[in-house]
């Protein structure tokens, strides 16, 4: 009866942290699916400035700025009259600086939105040299600095998810791996009986395996309930970010946890028995 618990409770503490581990397999597969995404909702933050001409018209200005929401470059503008950027300089100041100037310095402008594609210095230096070119058109502005950091923290965001997967998985492996050698480990002496009565490797690990992929299995369906909880929760928070509406990524992100479920623990499985099977006589009770 106590060898039976203890091999109850080993098979329920293998099933919990194979579960555990591919839930967070299963979240960070969701970044790295998501990462162009993630990496367009960072570059759509990336703009610019147009300052038009002081004596730019209405009829002028509703007409560039459809032209300019028309192109390819443009995900959305907005325009800024001169009151509305006098209002919020002096809010931003503190202070009317228009009593003791006398006039407003400022311009209008349209802001603009950049679609990701162009969210880059070389992009902009285009769009700048053809924008300038606008009779209409005082100045463009932009932070190149800006852009840059952007761009680069972009990429190191994107190769730090894909080494940080890599390595949970491998860690992932590592502690599996102990704890299914654990349990395969109160077995050894029905593994070692079983060898000396002239049972194959095959004969000896075939058992094993079908258990292994099983805990496999209930792990995979624990760690996608669990998922599935946890994207109900962020639902609202992510949708903006993280796409976990589309059931083709969802059902990519499910393969991966039931591939990884089964990979790890038959494979962890398997590597146990073989240790225990090639297990000489004097090892066996260290």
């Amino acid at each position: 009866m106590s060898l039976s618990r203890n091999i109850l409770s080993s098979s329920i503490s293998v099933v919990i942290s194979l579960s555990l581990v591919l839930f967070i397999v299963g979240v960070l597969s969701l970044i790295l699916i998501n990462s162009q995404k993630l990496s367009n909702y960072l570059k759509e933050n990336i703009g610019f400035t147009i300052m038009l001409k002081e004596n730019t018209s209405e009829i002028e200005t509703v007409k560039f700025q459809k032209e300019i929401d028309a192109s390819a470059f443009s995900k959305h503008t907005t325009f800024v009259s001169k009151e509305t950027a006098t209002k919020e300089l002096e809010k931003d100041l503190g202070e009317d600086f228009m009593s003791f100037l006398g006039y407003s310095p400022l311009l209008a402008s349209i802001d603009v939105k950049l679609n990701p594609k162009y969210a880059n210095n070389d992009s902009l230096a285009i769009i700048n040299e053809e924008l300038i070119k606008n009779m209409n058109v005082h100045e463009v502005f932009y932070q190149k600095d800006l852009v840059e950091k952007i761009n680069s923290n972009v990429n190191r965001i994107s190769a730090f998810l894909l080494t940080f997967f890599a390595l949970l998985f491998f860690i992932a492996f590592a502690l599996i791996n102990n704890t299914i050698r654990l349990s395969v480990y109160a077995k050894r002496f029905i593994i070692r009986t079983m060898r000396l009565v002239g049972a194959t490797n095959n004969f000896i690990h075939k058992p094993f395996l079908i258990k292994g992929l099983y805990q496999g299995l209930y792990s995979s369906i624990f760690a996608i309930f669990m998922l599935l909880a946890a994207i109900k929760l962020i639902q609202s928070e992510t949708a903006s970010i993280l796409n976990i509406n589309d059931l083709k990524i969802i059902g990519i992100v499910f393969i991966i946890i039931f591939i990884s479920g089964l990979m790890i623990s038959s494979l962890s499985t398997y590597f146990a028995v073989r240790k225990y099977i090639k297990l000489t006589e004097n090892k066996l009770y260290n």
